[in-house]
């Protein structure tokens, strides 16, 4: 059994790690730690982690094998700085901390997107886990960079409340919220450089990525439409799809419609191809804290430590 520190246990993404690391069989929670919640229990906070979980938040870390950061984004490093772990601990950072810059004092964190980088992350002991967006656009649009076949891209996606953390925010209120929908941040999000950095890398030119990103009216999962200009048909476009994805536990490629609820409470991501005249939209769909954080970051562990990739993933979607 490895032991498991989890940094930041109080928020979304450290409570649905905790939910999944309770039940892996090759992990022990070893301590949650929080600064603002230290002394609470977590199912306090959480009650649907009641039987699940009982530990009690603490801000003093204990030395691990596996390292969780779990901060909001520009925390990690300071509390890497504050707290050095030894070279032997595995540390997965599910902020943007060293997603562009993976280099950190004797550290090169390895960028956490499983489905092109597995081979670099075995046996890796610095992971930098994808964002939410990022990992929805990419899977989308992989395939396609892989070619060369990108030029400009449209892309437009919806998210849900828990995508902006757990402070309480005036767009993330109930009265707000609720059969409400906006655009945010718009052509200026934060995951358009992590995107593009790794596309144009299997591209090998150029991309132009146009995002425009929306808050949806429900709690999680991430719903993404990318539009691009191809003269392949559509037969031969989710054939490529299927070639590119053959053999990942955890990327569906299907003819049929998608929707959310196929993939929340999943680490699943489905990908549906259509196609109109020489434009074709790829739909994307995953859980922002499954997919696209905690279970993402559980998957690069079992990767990294060369245990069954889908170990401790196996989770049924919510389907009503």
């Amino acid at each position: 059994m490895k032991k498991v520190g989890i940094v930041g246990a109080n928020g979304y993404t450290g409570s649905e790690l905790i939910r999944v690391l309770a039940f892996h069989p090759n992990v022990t929670l070893s301590f949650l730690y929080s600064r603002s919640n230290s002394g609470t229990k977590i199912s306090d906070l959480y009650p649907d982690l009641t039987a699940v979980c009982e530990q009690v938040l603490t801000d003093k870390p204990e030395e691990v094998d596996i390292l969780f950061l779990c901060l909001p984004h520009k925390e990690s490093q300071n509390w890497l700085s504050q707290n050095p772990v030894t070279d032997e601990t595995l540390v997965i950072d599910l902020g943007n901390d060293f997603r562009l810059d993976g280099s950190f004092q004797n550290r090169s964190f390895i960028y956490g997107l499983p489905e092109i980088n597995k081979k670099n992350l075995v046996g890796a002991k610095s992971i930098a886990n994808p964002g939410c967006f990022a990992t929805a656009i990419q899977l989308a649009l992989l395939p396609l960079a892989e070619k060369g076949l990108l030029n400009e891209v449209y892309t437009t996606g919806i998210t849900g409340s828990t995508g902006a953390g757990q402070s309480l925010q005036p767009t993330t209120h109930f009265t707000w919220r609720n059969d409400n929908i906006s655009a945010y941040k718009t052509l200026t999000h934060q995951h358009v450089d992590e995107i593009l950095q790794q596309l144009v890398s299997f591209n090998h030119k150029d991309i132009s990525l146009n995002f425009v990103p929306w808050r949806g009216d429900f709690a999680r999962g991430i719903f993404a439409s990318s539009t691009v200009k191809t003269d392949l048909v559509l037969s031969d476009i989710v054939q490529l799809y299927q070639d590119f994805y053959e053999g990942e536990p955890f990327v569906k490629v299907s003819e049929d419609a998608i929707d959310l609820k196929q993939v929340v409470n999943t680490n699943r991501c489905v990908i549906q191809i259509e196609k109109s005249g020489n434009a074709a939209v790829i739909h994307s769909a995953i859980d922002n804290l499954l997919k696209g954080a905690s279970g993402q970051a559980v998957q690069n562990m079992n990767i990294a430590m060369s245990w069954e990739e889908n170990l401790g993933l196996n989770l049924k979607p919510v389907a009503f």
